[in-house]
């Protein structure tokens, strides 16, 4: 079994996500593609606006009944910082004979460094690096561990960033995120 799994604050989740999964998935012939929300994200700690649960809904919406798609819990369940060599440890664990992908943009190439045990993410699961469509130069995988993967995606120029200013400024953001996300944003008066 081939799975893809694709972390983030999601916050909010949006149509580039949905989008970029949906190639990934094509392109690695996944069996399943996972969305992982994190419960903090240890870069980026103090800086997502819903709260676990919240951003958790609002996946859920985003996969929808695709049946591509799943949605892990597993570092909300854990909370605190969410490492993802913590995840993919469990996840190898739970899906012993499974080969896992693990999907990062292209930004992440800067700081990947950083992340708890990189090397150690390389040997359990095969990263794979989105790049967009007409997004300067290719980025050198040189600086990852392991046998990194770049995967081309297409160009979607929204980013959940804008989505929260549209918000706060009243602006529509239908379009950029599926009716049911953009409802539940709407009823829990996120991002105002």
């Amino acid at each position: 079994m081939r799975i893809g799994l694709l972390g983030g604050s999601f916050d909010p989740p949006h149509n580039g996500h949905l989008l970029a999964a949906g190639d990934a998935y094509d392109a690695l012939g996944l069996d399943r593609l996972v969305f992982v929300p994190t419960a903090t994200q240890p870069l980026k700690a103090g800086q997502t606006i819903a709260s676990p649960a919240q951003r958790l809904a609002m996946v859920r919406l985003l996969a929808g009944g695709d049946a591509r798609f799943d949605v892990s819990t597993i570092e909300i369940d854990r909370g605190g910082l969410s490492y993802t060599v913590d995840t993919l440890t469990a996840l190898s664990g739970q899906w012993p004979h499974a080969e896992l992908f693990w999907l990062v943009g292209a930004d992440v190439i800067e700081t990947f460094a950083k992340w708890r045990a990189p090397q150690r993410i390389a040997e359990l699961a095969t990263i794979v690096v989105l790049r967009r469509t007409g997004e300067g130069a290719t980025p050198d995988l040189a600086s990852l561990p392991g046998s990194p993967r770049l995967l081309p995606s297409r160009r979607i120029d929204i980013s959940s960033t804008e989505i929260r200013e549209r918000v706060r400024a009243g602006k529509s953001i239908r379009g950029f995120v599926p009716d049911a996300v953009a409802e539940l944003i709407a009823a829990e008066r996120l991002y105002r």
